[in-house]
C-alpha cells in the first residue's frame, strides 16, 4: 500500500528543500530501498519541469569497492561525478540502508584514501552550494536497518521519521517557513557577537564567532532540519569536550570520544571503542584536527538518539561540532576531505554563554526565541 506520506516527504522535498525550477538539472541518487521515494521525487521533479537522472545502488556495492578496490581504484572519480558535481543545478540523496555496519571491518585508511581522493568534489560542492549555484538536500527513508539502531520497530521507527520531517501534513512547506521565520530570531540575537563558551559534562570550551555569520538550516539542505551553526575562528578553539553519543562515520561507531584543543587544533583525542579509526581520520589532513562547524540543535521533534547523524545533531538540547571542512556560506576558512559532526547533550547542567551572556541552560535556550510552532 502506498504511504501517503512518501508523496508529501517528496512534494517538500521537491517544491521547497530544492525548489526545482523548469529546465533544472536534477540528479536524484539513493538505495534500492529507497525506491518508494525515488519514485515520488522523481515524478514530483518531473511535473517541476526539471530534468532528472537517477542512481540506484544495491546493498553491498561499497562493501565490495572497499574491500576490493586497488589504490588506484580507490583514488578514482569519474568524469560524470565531476560533470554533476561542476554543473548539475540540484542534487537530491536519499539515504536507505539495508545494512549499516557493511563498512565496519574495513582498514580505515582505505576510507582516509577514498576521501583524499573526493576532497576537490567536496570543496566544489561546498563552494557552488555557498553562491547559489547549486541547490541539495538529504534526507533518509525508513528502512528496519534505520530502526533497528534505533532500538525500535519499523513502524514505530517511520512515526518517528514521518513526525520529524512532515509535523504538519496539511500544511509541511508552511510549517518549515514558520520554522525559519523563529530561528530567524536565535539569528539575529546572535548577530554580531564574538565569543561563545561551552560547559557540560566533562566539557569546558571556548571559540571565537568573530565575523562568522550564523546559518538558519530551515529543511532547505535537510530533511528533517532544526539548528543553528557557523563556522568558529579556526585557531581560536581551546579546552577539552566530551561528546555524550557516539561518534559514527563510515559505519563505525566511535564511543566516549574525548578531544583537547590548544588555538583551533586537536592535540588530544580519546575513546572508548574505535579509537585507532578516530586517530586515524584525525591524520586525513591538516583540516581534519581544526573544526569546521559549531552548532545548536533545535528541532522540537526530535529528542532520543537514533545513531543517524541526520536526526541526532538536530536534537532539541544539544550542540555538535564537526571537525574538517566547514561551509563557506558560514565563513569558514577550514578545508578538509573530512567532516564529521559529534553531538553533545546539554540536557543535565550544560550551558553556552555567548560574550559572557546565558544562552542555552539544561538544553534550552533561556531567552524566548521558538513560542509555539
Amino acid at each position: 500500500m502506498n504511504d501517503l506520506r512518501v508523496n508529501k516527504l517528496a512534494e517538500l522535498l521537491v517544491k521547497y528543500s530544492v525548489s526545482v525550477k523548469k529546465g533544472d538539472k536534477v540528479m536524484i541518487k539513493g538505495e534500492y530501498e529507497t525506491a518508494p521515494l525515488v519514485l515520488a521525487v522523481y515524478g514530483e521533479v518531473i511535473k517541476a519541469g526539471g530534468h532528472p537522472i537517477v542512481f540506484l545502488e544495491p546493498e553491498g556495492i561499497s562493501e565490495i569497492f572497499f574491500k576490493n578496490a586497488s589504490d588506484e581504484q580507490l583514488k578514482f572519480i569519474h568524469e560524470p561525478d565531476r560533470i554533476i558535481t561542476n554543473t548539475y543545478d540540484v542534487t537530491i540523496r536519499l539515504g536507505g540502508d539495508s545494512n549499516t555496519r557493511d563498512l565496519s571491518k574495513i582498514d580505515s585508511s582505505r576510507m582516509v584514501m577514498r576521501h583524499r581522493a573526493r576532497a576537490e568534489l567536496m570543496k566544489t560542492s561546498m563552494h557552488r552550494s555557498a553562491v547559489g549555484e547549486l541547490r541539495w538536500t538529504y534526507t533518509m527513508f525508513p528502512t528496519n536497518a534505520y530502526a533497528q539502531d534505533a532500538e525500535m520497530s519499523l513502524a514505530e521507527y517511520e512515526d518517528f521519521v514521518y513526525n520529524a520531517c512532515l509535523p504538519d501534513m496539511n500544511d509541511p512547506v508552511g510549517y518549515w517557513q514558520r520554522f525559519s521565520a523563529k530561528q530567524e530570531k536565535i539569528i539575529q540575537w546572535l548577530k554580531g557577537k564574538k565569543r561563545v563558551h561551552i560547559k557540560g559534562i566533562e566539557t569546558d570550551i571556548t571559540l571565537s564567532i568573530e565575523g562568522r555569520p550564523f546559518i538558519n538550516c530551515d529543511g532547505r539542505y535537510n530533511i528533517p532540519d532544526g539548528e543553528v551553526f557557523t563556522s568558529p575562528v579556526e585557531n581560536s578553539v581551546n579546552g577539552h569536550v566530551y561528546f555524550s553519543y557516539p561518534a559514527i562515520e563510515d559505519g563505525r561507531e566511535v564511543t566516549g570520544v574525548r578531544l583537547w584543543f590548544e588555538n583551533g587544533k586537536v592535540v588530544k583525542a580519546t575513546a572508548e571503542k574505535n579509537e585507532e579509526f578516530l586517530l586515524k581520520t584525525l591524520d586525513t589532513d591538516i583540516g581534519a584536527c581544526y573544526l569546521g562547524e559549531f552548532a545548536i540543535g533545535t528541532s522540537p521533534n526530535i529528542n532520543i538518539f537514533t545513531r543517524q547523524i541526520l536526526y541526532d545533531e538536530k536534537i532539541n538540547g544539544s550542540f555538535h561540532m564537526a571537525l574538517g571542512a566547514g561551509y563557506p556560506e558560514s565563513g569558514s576558512k577550514n578545508e578538509s576531505a573530512i567532516h564529521w559532526d559529534m553531538i553533545c547533550d546539554l540536557r543535565s547542567g550544560g550551558e553556552i554563554h555567548v560574550d559572557d551572556e546565558l544562552l542555552h541552560k539544561n538544553g534550552k535556550f533561556v531567552i524566548d526565541f521558538q513560542g509555539k510552532t
